[in-house]
């Protein structure tokens, strides 16, 4: 759960009155809400394959929770989304940022076998609270080096801020990441992004315990803009 700090400008006035702690969280309950999206339906088709993976996480049941200010927005909708492999194997770019997040064929993009990524251009830079990924949910899979990062700069050479990264060993070769590998549901990976301020989210994947092949159905990212 984010936590926020609010803070008062200029000289302190001895004779005001200072809130209780009661009445600050009540000011903060206020001015926060429980980010919520559409949760596509259940939808698994074929034999479930073993899962090996270290330290991997129990399966989510439920949607996540995050919570975030209330002037959070969905940003990502219908935005511009390109990749390392310009001629997905199946699907289109596009169908990253279309809204549609069912699981069946016509509703995901394969990219090639072994690292790959996509990024969101958000047209200007926003106060980015969370990221919300559905790589693939027709059957129970997970992606190997997940990572996440946001950016101003359309190269992500420089201002990089990582906000998830469970590449154990440094394969994808942008810094060990100590965050825990997932399988994929209908529920999506729910990614708190601090406020973080930046234009581009750049997702990195390479393959599955399925495959060698890459996925995405859907990105939301959410934030408030400037």
């Amino acid at each position: 759960m984010s936590t926020h700090l609010f803070a008062a400008c200029g000289q302190k006035d001895d004779s005001a009155v200072e809130p209780s702690p009661q009445s600050a969280a009540s000011d903060r309950s206020e001015q926060e809400i429980a980010l919520t999206t559409e949760i596509p339906r259940e939808h698994r088709e074929g034999t479930p394959q073993p899962i090996k993976m270290h330290n991997l996480e129990k399966v989510a049941t439920d949607a996540p929770v995050l919570i975030v200010p209330k002037e959070t927005a969905l940003l990502s909708a219908g935005k511009n989304v390109t990749g390392s492999d310009d001629f997905p194997i199946i699907g289109e770019l596009s169908y990253i940022t279309d809204g549609d997040k069912e699981a069946g064929e016509g509703y995901f993009v394969e990219l090639l076998d072994g690292l790959q990524w996509v990024q969101i251009d958000l047209d200007k830079a926003a106060r980015i609270g969370a990221v919300w990924i559905w790589h693939y949910h027709l059957e129970a899979r997970a992606y190997h080096d997940v990572i996440v990062q946001l950016s101003n700069d359309p190269e992500f050479k420089e201002g990089v801020t990582t906000i998830f990264n469970n590449d154990y060993d440094n394969s994808a070769r942008t810094g060990k990441g100590s965050d825990r590998p997932y399988v994929e549901t209908r529920f999506g990976k729910l990614i708190d992004a601090k406020n973080t301020e930046a234009r581009y989210v750049r997702l990195y994947s390479n393959g599955n315990t399925s495959g060698d092949m890459n996925h995405y159905i859907e990105v939301e990212v959410f934030g408030i803009v400037r």
